[in-house]
């Protein structure tokens, strides 16, 4: 039984400290996507400075 118990917070204790995969995947894309935005609004500014 105490076998059980010790697989059971072994599992518990690396699903809470295992960084979901996904979701830092989606975050990067993300952070990837806002700095080409950021880095395509900064080039037409430069090319078209306000008159």
């Amino acid at each position: 039984m105490a076998g059980i118990w010790r697989d059971f917070l072994i599992g518990v204790v690396s699903a809470v400290r295992k960084p979901n995969v996904r979701s830092l995947v989606r975050e990067r894309r993300r952070a990837v996507e806002r700095l080409a935005e950021e880095t395509i609004r900064e080039d037409r500014r430069a090319a078209n400075p306000p008159e």
